[in-house]
């Protein structure tokens, strides 16, 4: 049987620390979430790999992001305990059982109805009153609770929605991974008034998110 405390904190120390994670608070949340809960349970077993994780089957299939990128992201973003965070394509909810615990209230946002109930069902197993789940597409965001002061993408992107940098507060963040699928880079955005700017922050590949696909160019 998986010592599954034992996993998890070896992956805090093998993946997330040795990768420049100094961020005491991302690092007490990413501890104390049993990741085992948020795959499915042929998948346990492997739930502290440092990979992607397949979580559902569909097309295109789902995942959960690698423990390393994850946890550079959630640094990166600088969440504070007040902040209204955005989680874009929470899955089965890990990722925002994750942020709860470093923001004070995030809207999980999912597209696929599945994952969206399980990972309510989840949150609520563990006792996560700060975080609420709704369905809806992706690349919209969720207009009704914005502004936010965080908005974390959990997967690549080709690019940034206007919909989304549209739900920014001022001042507010939005981090995530844009590339084409076979290379990436982690990138953080701010708002300032009126204008969003951008800026790389580490080398990152993960698996895209429905509806973030790059748009295919033809060639004549």
């Amino acid at each position: 049987m998986t010592d599954f405390a034992a996993a998890r904190l070896n992956m805090v120390e093998s993946q997330v620390r040795i990768n420049a994670v100094t961020d005491r608070r991302v690092i007490d949340a990413i501890s104390a979430v049993p990741r085992e809960r948020f795959v499915p349970s042929s998948r346990q077993g492997i739930a502290y790999m440092d990979e992607d994780i397949r979580i559902a089957d569909g097309n295109p299939p789902r995942f959960l992001m690698e423990p390393r990128v994850f946890a550079k992201l959630a640094q990166l973003a600088e969440i504070g305990p007040e902040d209204l965070v955005l989680d874009v394509g929470c899955g089965t909810g890990y990722s925002t059982a994750v942020l709860a615990r470093i923001a004070g209230t995030v809207v999980g946002l999912e597209c696929d109805e599945d994952l969206a109930a399980r990972a309510g069902a989840s949150l609520s197993d563990l006792g996560v009153d700060n975080a609420v789940v709704l369905c809806g597409p992706l690349n919209e965001g969720c207009a009704k609770q914005a502004p936010y002061d965080v908005i974390f993408v959990n997967g690549m992107i080709g690019s940034v929605p206007e919909a989304l940098q549209n739900q920014l507060r001022d001042n507010g963040r939005l981090v995530a991974v844009v590339g084409d699928g076979t290379s990436g880079r982690a990138r953080l955005y701010m708002r300032s008034g009126e204008a969003v700017s951008g800026r790389d922050a580490f080398d990152a590949n993960i698996r895209f998110l429905p509806g973030f696909e790059p748009m295919e160019s033809f060639v004549f």
